[in-house]
């Protein structure tokens, strides 16, 4: 990706809405390397996957900044506010696509769900270069400081080499001060699996109501190639993700299928 700085255009988006902490933290990061256009939900959007908007209207309405950066919040999912810059907004296609920084981590399973890793996929989607940033940390006032300079080591690298189309990387990173983060690693997704379940809860007008819970189970705690060891073991992770699901080993098992 050899684009000037100057001529460099970079969308940002979230899923935890465009007040929040994380999506300050990637602005910051995102303006040392280009121009940056910021459409994120207006409100949290975790948990929509690759969810899009199409029984109700889409609003775009522009927040107003003083440090240069366009921003919009959007009613939409995060994926809603992907498709909605590239047609409305932007008079080009971003150089890159930056989601996050999540509050709380998206490794393993969790990308089937993320409305963070979603918008980064449909970013690659587009073919754009994309990367979506999650913090292992849920707490209203988590520490970025860290993470921020994770992000931007990453970014630095990655603007400097080529995906294939159709690719993006996910990234996480530990809670953890900066100096106790041992390293970068690039690693695959790990088998694992959320054990939900849903619990039966009574409200003041004595009408039954369900509240998802659950936890995450880790299916091989040992194998050191995987994000969740990285993680555990102190080093941010990159996993690298493309849009295409198939299962070529399986469409080799299926050719003597006869139907």
């Amino acid at each position: 990706m050899k684009t000037k700085k100057s001529d460099r255009l970079i969308l940002v988006t979230n899923d935890d809405g465009y007040d929040a902490p994380g999506i300050e933290a990637l602005i910051t990061v995102m303006k040392d390397f280009g121009k940056v256009v910021v459409v994120a939900p207006i409100e949290a959007q975790s948990g929509m996957s690759h969810a899009i908007t199409i029984k109700v209207p889409l609003r775009l309405i522009e927040v107003k900044r003083n440090d240069g950066v366009k921003m919009y919040k959007c009613s939409g999912t995060p994926v809603d506010c992907v498709k909605i810059a590239i047609d409305k907004l932007l008079n080009r296609k971003p150089d890159l696509l930056a989601s996050g920084i999540n509050h709380g981590i998206n490794s393993s399973v969790s990308v089937f769900y993320s409305g963070t890793i979603a918008a980064a996929m449909e970013g690659a989607l587009n073919d754009i270069p994309a990367m979506g940033f999650s913090l292992n940390n849920l707490k209203p006032d988590a520490d970025f400081t860290a993470s921020i300079e994770i992000a931007r080591k990453i970014t630095a690298v990655f603007l400097k080499k080529d995906l294939f189309p159709g690719k993006c990387i996910n990234i996480n990173i530990p809670r953890k001060p900066l100096n106790e983060i041992k390293g970068i690693k690039v690693c695959r997704q790990a088998h694992g699996m959320w054990i939900e379940t849903f619990d039966k809860r009574t409200d003041p007008n004595y009408r039954d109501y369900y509240w998802l819970t659950g936890s995450f189970m880790n299916y091989e705690k040992e194998a050191k190639d995987t994000d969740e060891w990285a993680l555990r073991n102190g080093y941010a992770t990159i996993v690298p993700m493309q849009t295409d699901l198939t299962c070529y080993e399986s469409i080799q098992k299926m050719k003597d299928w006869k139907f």
